[in-house]
């Protein structure tokens, strides 16, 4: 099933919906969509979405990055998902070389559970209708929020990796958009030398993890997450 998106001025998006779940069925459709930096969105690819059933955009970016307005006819919410405040946090993850990569996820997932319980919140709590989320390149934090996502809807450990690993490709037309050098061949040699993959990565994170669990006991209320999870069913 082809989940890419092709609204115009859109890059690295896609419908988290008709993935498999362990139980036998598949995620909900035009419910969940990830996506990158909106800036290239022109009038019409704005339409397309709104004809697609998008009602609610969170964007997971930090202040200092927000330079373009949002669609008319489209609610958008500021939800950051880094916590930049915490600059001994940042200093590590950097210092360890594990930016970039779903190597932070662990890491991350154990100290900022506050930071994901309130972009999950938004996420339940948003109008009806398709939510669509992102970030800067629409691959680590947006990969971070879709891996809690499609968890809580129990969709198979592959597929959420094979999910984070099609942002490799994705990302590519908007790297080139913006003239910035693709940094995947780096990423890709931090990982060789650690012995694992983008893939290995994903299902180490996810190995043991109980996501509703998780969000509960950050803080997330109990019906926000049957509310979540019902809507990515």
């Amino acid at each position: 099933m082809n989940r890419a998106v092709r609204w115009e001025g859109f890059f690295n998006t896609r419908d988290l919906g008709g993935l498999p779940t362990r139980s036998g069925g598949r995620t909900a459709q035009a419910g969940f969509y990830r996506a990158a930096d909106l800036r290239f969105v022109t009038d019409a690819g704005w339409r397309q979405a709104r004809e697609s059933g998008v009602r609610t955009i969170v964007d997971l970016r930090n202040a200092a990055e927000i330079t373009t307005p949002g669609a008319t006819g489209i609610c958008r919410i500021e939800v950051p998902l880094d916590g930049v405040e915490d600059v001994a946090f940042w200093r590590h993850i950097a210092a360890e070389q594990l930016d970039g990569s779903p190597l932070y996820y662990r890491l991350f997932l154990e100290q900022k559970a506050d930071r994901c319980a309130a972009v999950l919140t938004a996420l339940a709590r948003a109008e009806p209708g398709g939510v669509l989320f992102h970030c800067g390149a629409g691959r680590d934090r947006t990969g971070l929020i879709a891996l809690l996502l499609l968890a809580l809807a129990d969709v198979e450990p592959e597929a959420i990796a094979a999910d984070y690993d099609l942002s490799a490709e994705a990302v590519r037309p908007l790297f080139a958009a913006l003239g910035v050098e693709d940094q995947s061949p780096v990423i890709k040699v931090i990982l060789e030398s650690r012995g694992t993959t983008t893939r290995q990565a994903i299902l180490d994170v996810l190995s043991g993890f109980d996501p509703e669990q998780y969000l509960l006991h950050a803080g997330m209320h109990p019906k926000d997450v049957n509310s979540l999870r019902n809507r990515l069913r």
